[in-house]
């Protein structure tokens, strides 16, 4: 191990005060955030303010120190559970600095869910720095999220249309701000190809069978993730029946989707009653894996999969891409978002494309050249959706039609071009470039939380400004020329 990413001495670590989802749940946060705390263990003590809708713990708090030592293998961790209720309030999280007398602040999420937290920034930040890992998904330029932003000593961004836009809605002041793309990262110890020869061969084979009853299937299309509006698993489910359309019936039997979701959410659509509608089932198969699967299954389901799907059309990563690539699988996906990252879309010049105002996103196809382990849908269609704590983002909708080609390109391709895609998106996802697996995520994290603490310098208790140096608000990227 690098020297920067050393063992810490127990009592000599910074302690971090974690706020986001509880670290024991399967969301993309908890889990992202379980794996920042495994990976840094060694180097910071963590404290996390583990949220929940409505946390059946609220009131208990847990040590997890040793089974953190278990995973990682050193003996002096220090890894503490408040549950709770929501996202805390002022009087919470003071009693727990007060408790806990943390080092920092660390906030994974959406801001809209920490208002109150901001609203005492000053307090907190005239002791202590707030760290910022932002998960914004989309355009316009959140201009209204501004003070938030302000209000951090870091601002790490998951993606690199993120951090493109931590930039923009800072302006100026960008230069006054640590901003870091840090990606996600997935744990190479769960999520890995499964082919002939391998030890979990004969599990994978015995899976298959289970999921698939006793079926033989020559293509399988997989989803995981919610089933709410933004991701649109009813529309991925409407591009694979016109994908079963175009191919004829008698090879649209040997085909399946497995949609790993629950079909029935309050915040999304009745996939069950979608696919009576518009299903077919003596040639169209739609299936619904509602069981809570353990990591390791997730693995299996990955792997017996031939393409992974997601067409959400605003998303801040999209984890389910990118653990289908730790598996070898191939993702068709829509041009939105974090999204982008994994299909290392590349410049004139073959390199990586990056963002900035005047190139704020790929979803117009400016470049077309990609990673060959995705068959990328460009949005067809961008409008402006918004609420009262989000007043306006983008929402980039791509054609079922369009999805659908896609889905048969992936098809035609076959078995023995799906597998070499499949590395080649494994060897990437995994390399240097990409820094995509929880090792390097943790250690991103660790180089740059060492290098604000060394630059931190305690809130002032006022600021001075003039009036008229105060300027209009406005949009300064250039999207669709608005």
């Amino acid at each position: 191990m690098e020297n920067k990413f050393r063992y810490i001495e127990k009592d000599k670590r910074k302690k971090i005060l974690l706020l986001c989802d509880d670290i024991r749940m399967n969301s993309g946060i908890g889990t992202m955030g379980k794996e920042i705390v495994l990976g840094t263990a060694h180097h910071f003590n963590w404290v996390n303010l583990g949220a929940a809708l409505k946390h059946p713990e609220e009131g208990k708090a847990f040590d997890l120190s040793q089974n953190v030592n278990k995973d990682i293998g050193i003996e002096d961790s220090y890894v503490r559970i408040i549950p709770s209720t929501g996202y805390g309030n002022a009087k919470k999280v003071r009693d727990i600095i007060t408790a806990e007398k943390p080092d920092a602040l660390f906030i994974f999420t959406d801001p809209r869910y920490w208002v109150w937290l901001f609203e005492i920034e000053r307090e907190i930040r005239s002791k202590i720095p707030i760290f910022w890992l932002n998960i914004w998904d989309d355009y316009p330029a959140p201009l209204y999220n501004k003070p938030y932003y302000e209000s951090v000593d870091v601002l790490m961004a998951i993606s690199k249309q993120t951090k493109n836009i931590n930039e923009i809605v800072l302006d100026e002041k960008a230069n006054d701000k640590v901003i870091k793309y840090i990606p996600h990262g997935i744990n190479t110890k769960h999520f890995f190809p499964i082919k002939e020869g391998h030890e979990d061969y004969d599990k994978l084979i015995s899976f298959k069978k289970k999921v698939l009853k006793d079926k033989d299937y020559d293509f399988i299309i997989y989803y995981n993730s919610r089933n709410i509006a933004r991701k649109h698993p009813s529309d991925s489910i409407l591009a694979y029946r016109h994908f079963c359309d175009m191919i004829g019936k008698e090879k649209a039997k040997k085909c399946a989707f497995i949609l790993h979701t629950e079909p029935i959410d309050n915040n999304g659509t009745h996939l069950r009653k979608v696919r009576e509608a518009f299903c077919d089932p003596s040639y169209v198969n739609v299936f619904f894996s509602t069981d809570k699967l353990q990591t390791a299954q997730m693995n299996l389901m990955y792997n017996i999969a031939d393409a992974t799907i997601l067409l959400s059309s605003n998303e801040g990563w999209g984890l389910a891409l990118t653990e289908s690539l730790m598996t070898g699988t191939p993702i068709i996906a829509n041009v939105t978002g974090g999204m982008q990252d994994q299909m290392r879309f590349v410049d004139e010049k073959g390199k990586w494309i990056d963002f900035s105002p005047d190139f704020p996103s790929n979803h117009r196809g400016t470049y077309k050249k990609h990673g060959e382990w995705v068959i990328p849908v460009f949005p067809s269609n961008i409008s402006v959706q918004g609420s009262v704590p989000t007043p306006y983002i983008f929402d980039d909708r791509c054609s079922i039609e369009e999805a659908a080609e896609a889905i048969h390109k992936m098809y035609i391709k076959g078995d023995k071009e799906r597998i070499r895609i499949g590395k080649l998106g494994y060897d990437w996802v995994t390399g240097d470039e990409a820094n995509m697996t929880a090792e390097k995520m943790s250690n991103n994290v660790i180089e740059t939380l060492d290098d604000a603490f060394e630059k931190f310098k305690p809130r002032t208790s006022f600021d001075f400004f003039k009036i008229a140096d105060r300027k209009t608000d406005y949009i300064k990227h250039k999207l669709t020329g608005y």
